[in-house]
């Protein structure tokens, strides 16, 4: 990876990065905000029986939705491909495929979603937990579908290099969402007071307030005004509904592979007792945090990736790919640092219990320790998807996820009796395998381009 980080070139890509990832995190972080509003206010008016639903009835539709939203992340390199061609009757014709393609996911999904519901007594929670889920995940399931088409519709906004109008609409959703769920929960204003499922239900409006505004938005605006005319809806988009889906779906997977691989270290975690499970949310709430800013970093890379890809230039390629990676690289360092320099302060915002303290202590270093490795496989997913290579990254986080980092995390933890610690130590092995795999893969298939004799992308994801 050779790369002058003082060459002009090098500086203008950090640059543009840089801008286009910004917005990208702020919108990710809003929206793990606007869960923590809701645990929060649910914690706060309901109990721990309010809580308890809201957690296990958002747990399982995430993971089922994340299929979704890892699927629908690959329309925006597409679109910013499509730019640097300067195809806007493309560009039209992916933004129309996409919303089609959140709607079928959401039908899916949703379906899928639905099952979980009717057979719900299988995640064996108390009698109390088991009556009031149902009614709060089908509210949610139905909010996802909202939330597809939102992100379908933020792909042309992203693809296009304007980041910022899904921020702008996603901080405004959090307004919304706080001031909804106080009035629908308690029920002021002269509503009813609905309780559980009015945090649902605030959820529901929420997503669909966000919906309308990035329509309106997108439709309204001049920048976007030439590729939304009119005059391109009799073109068909069949063959792009089928492309996305072709390419969506496996990284979709890639998305739901990592989300169901920690969903299932916190049940392990459960087997070991209370105070392992209490200390790994801890750990696992701040690792997320920076996790969401990295992934941002990888939009980003795709986007920049994607737009050399456009202009069939190997040399921009490698050189977006390079700087997506450093920048990660540099500031999961500086998160790592920070982990474990502040670790007990950190830990100490969440609880107070000593034995608790001692093991997210341990744990808070693991994750340190791991968020170079996290960082920089999110990061190496997102310029892979850059180039429409999803196949084999696929099978890298299958391997890397359930494979390596759930057989040997159980393996440490249970029969060698290492705890906690030892499902962590299979975690960061897990994270650590993957980053180093698809890294290898991006270079791999780069340096294969600039071998060929004419280059060609479209055979990468092969």
């Amino acid at each position: 990876m050779k790369t002058n980080l003082l060459s002009a070139p090098f500086q203008e890509e950090v640059k543009k990065t840089v801008s286009l990832a910004i917005p990208i995190i702020v919108a990710q972080l809003g929206s793990i905000l606007m869960g923590v509003t809701d645990n929060i206010m649910v914690g706060h008016y309901l109990g721990k029986i309010g809580l308890g639903v809201a957690g296990i009835a958002n747990s399982i539709a995430f993971v089922i939705s994340s299929i979704g939203i890892g699927g629908l992340a690959v329309v925006a390199p597409l679109i910013s491909k499509a730019k640097a061609e300067r195809n806007i009757p493309e560009i039209n014709r992916l933004f129309r495929a996409g919303l089609w393609v959140a709607f079928w996911f959401g039908l899916i999904l949703g379906a899928l979603g639905f099952l979980c519901i009717f057979f719900f007594d299988v995640f064996q929670q108390s009698a109390e937990i088991n009556a009031k889920s149902p009614s709060f995940m089908g509210i949610i399931i139905i909010s996802n579908v909202f939330t597809f088409l939102f992100l379908a519709s933020k792909q042309l906004s992203d693809g296009l290099s304007r980041t910022y109008v899904a921020m702008i609409i996603t901080i405004l959703g959090l307004l919304f969402n706080f001031v909804f769920n106080a009035i629908l929960i308690k029920g002021y204003l002269g509503f009813p007071a609905l309780g559980l499922n009015g945090a649902a239900i605030s959820t529901l409006c929420t997503k669909i307030l966000m919906l309308a505004g990035i329509l309106i938005y997108l439709f309204r605006a001049k920048t976007f005004k030439k590729y939304l005319s009119r005059r391109y809806n009799p073109l068909p988009v069949g063959d792009l509904i089928k492309h996305i889906f072709k390419i969506g779906v496996p990284s979709g997977l890639q998305f739901f592979f990592e989300i169901a691989a920690f969903s299932l270290a916190v049940i392990m975690m459960g087997w070991l007792g209370e105070n392992q499970l209490a200390a790994h949310q801890i750990a696992i709430n701040v690792a997320s945090t920076t996790y969401m800013m990295a992934s941002g970093l990888g939009v980003a890379g795709g986007i920049r990736v994607g737009e050399g890809r456009g202009l069939r230039n190997i040399q921009k390629i490698r050189m977006s790919g390079n700087v997506a990676l450093i920048i990660v690289g540099a500031f999961m360092t500086l998160m790592m640092i920070l982990m474990i320099m502040l670790k007990r302060f950190l830990i100490g915002l969440y609880i107070s219990d000593v034995e608790v303290i001692e093991i997210a202590v341990r744990l808070m270093l693991i994750a340190a320790v791991f968020q170079l490795s996290d960082g920089i496989q999110v990061v190496a997913l997102g310029i892979l998807r850059g180039i429409s290579d999803v196949n084999i990254p696929t099978w890298i986080t299958m391997f890397a996820y359930w494979v390596v980092a759930l057989p040997l995390g159980y393996f440490l933890g249970f029969p060698l009796k290492q705890d906690a610690v030892g499902i962590w130590i299979g975690l960061w092995a897990g994270l650590s395998m993957s980053a180093v795999l698809l890294t290898t893969r991006f270079y791999y298939l780069v340096n294969k381009m600039k071998k060929s004799e004419q280059f060609s992308v479209e055979t990468a994801g092969a």
